[in-house]
């Protein structure tokens, strides 16, 4: 049986996106269960599929992995084959430091600049908290990109990348002032067919959350 992916609006849910993307960049045939947050049909179903009430959530031969590190983790294991984390030692362990710092970090960009794959919007007013989180982005995608030499973080596509594909998302969407390195990641994401179908199926969406939608 393929594990099965729950996951929120396509959207505007960032932690979903990783997992998603993971998996359709390298091809894992997942099924995937979208439940639209803040609905009749969340609230009724997602105690049922996540224990901490939150996406996403991965079911697979009766284990509920719930976080969207631990499953990226996860189908890191059930796909070796796929190579989800660098061979090199030292570029796999600095592609782990990054995931986590992304994974607990970053707060002021998360809290300013929502998700949101459905246009454009104006980037928010620069604080000081926001402007060290995009730097700090910027310097550990740039490093790693000349270190590693592209095209992806530490050279092939690996599970850090899927870990900052919402960066890159909010990026895109509010025009975030970038170093040509930066901005030359950003752009590759959206050459990329997976991350196209994503924002397809965010156009298709008929939900909407006042507090995503207004800024």
């Amino acid at each position: 049986m393929k594990p099965q992916l729950i996951i929120g609006n396509y959207s505007y849910s960032s932690w979903s996106l990783r997992p998603w993307i993971f998996a359709s960049h390298l091809g894992i045939d997942l099924e995937v269960i979208r439940l639209p947050m803040r609905t009749p049909e969340w609230k009724t179903r997602i105690a049922g599929l996540s224990p901490t009430k939150t996406v996403p959530a991965l079911h697979h031969d009766g284990l509920v992995v719930w976080d969207s590190l631990a499953v990226l983790e996860y189908l890191a294991e059930q796909f070796a084959a796929k190579h989800a984390w660098p061979q090199d030692k030292n570029a796999r362990a600095t592609a782990r430091a990054a995931s986590c710092e992304m994974h607990s970090g970053f707060t002021a960009l998360r809290g300013t600049m929502p998700m949101y794959c459905r246009g454009a919007r104006a980037m928010p007013a620069m604080t000081e908290a926001l402007e060290a989180d995009i730097t700090r982005i910027d310097k550990l995608w740039s490093e790693n990109l000349s270190l590693y030499g592209g095209p992806w973080l530490f050279g092939e596509f690996c599970i850090a990348d899927a870990m900052f594909a919402p960066v890159a998302s909010r990026f895109k969407t509010y025009n975030a002032p970038l170093s040509k390195a930066a901005q030359r990641y950003v752009d590759q994401w959206f050459e990329q067919s997976a991350m196209h179908k994503w924002y397809q199926l965010a156009e298709a969406e008929v939900e909407r959350i006042d507090s995503y939608e207004q800024q």
